[in-house]
């Protein structure tokens, strides 16, 4: 693998208050790569910095060895796609109109879309299993429906990176595991670098090849599941009494919560 992004010594402000603070990790292509934390660590504004959408207070990110500030934004979303955490249900378009959308950075000055392109999207909502609902409207499916029709939009663009901000929260475990599922499966079949946030660390350890551990926006911890969930860490973390053995199954570090005797 080679190396896709590099992040130096970023820090990003919200204000006066520092969010990130000096945070540097490469990520290779083809990779999984989770960034998990407390609230308030940074996760969610690292990973939009990737995107160009945050101003850097200090650092440089690169993408295949070049500053993403001198990427036009038509360029980014050509090589970068975000599944953004909260969704309106209340978007007024079907399905079909919705996923068509990602093919705007690969459209012309007319904005209109060819026969390849209408081809394009019906694969990627094939691909999410949600052709069969190309007709319904965002705000008639079920929130793992949803999820998976913004996906495919991102799919659309045909970008070989795909950035996620906690694409499971709010999901039942079935509707967890197909999306994470969907997105080993991208990785392996399509070749797409997966960047995603998480607060579900069981997840995180079953399917990351490594994660990026942030605390009050630092580098806490980086590594291979094996490295970064061990106990003490993430108690230094996340304040709270963990617990971290192996999954009898997986092998994979599992993390149980230790509730509180004293009451």
């Amino acid at each position: 693998m080679s190396s896709l992004i590099e992040i130096r010594n970023v820090s990003l402000q919200y204000g006066s208050s520092d969010v990130v603070r000096d945070v540097s990790v490469q990520i290779e292509e083809g990779e999984f790569f989770v960034i998990i934390g407390p609230n308030g660590a940074g996760k969610t504004t690292l990973l939009k910095s990737i995107t160009g959408l945050h101003r850097l207070t200090a650092g440089e990110i690169l993408l295949r060895q070049r500053s993403v500030s001198k990427y036009s934004r038509k360029e980014l979303a050509r090589s970068l796609a975000m599944v953004p955490q909260h969704i309106n249900a209340e978007f007024p378009f079907t399905v079909a109109e919705t996923v068509i959308m990602g093919r705007y950075p690969h459209l012309g000055l007319l904005a209109v879309e060819r026969k390849r392109d209408l081809e394009i999207a019906e694969q990627a909502m094939a691909f999410t299993e949600v052709l069969h609902l190309a007709d319904r409207r965002l705000g008639q499916l079920s929130g793992g429906e949803r999820q998976r029709v913004i996906i495919a939009r991102a799919i659309c663009q045909q970008s070989k990176v795909l950035l996620l901000d906690e694409p499971t929260a709010s999901l039942d475990p079935a509707h967890q595991l197909r999306i994470m599922d969907l997105m080993e499966r991208l990785r392996q079949q399509e070749q797409i670098t997966i960047i995603m946030v998480s607060h579900d660390l069981n997840l995180a350890s079953a399917y990351a090849d490594r994660l990026l551990l942030l605390n009050e926006g630092r580098v806490a911890a980086l590594g291979t599941p094996n490295e970064v969930l061990s106990g003490e860490t993430l108690e230094q973390s996340y304040g709270c009494r963990l617990h971290v053995d192996e999954h009898p199954l997986l092998g994979t570090p599992r993390v149980s919560l230790l509730p509180r005797t004293d009451h």
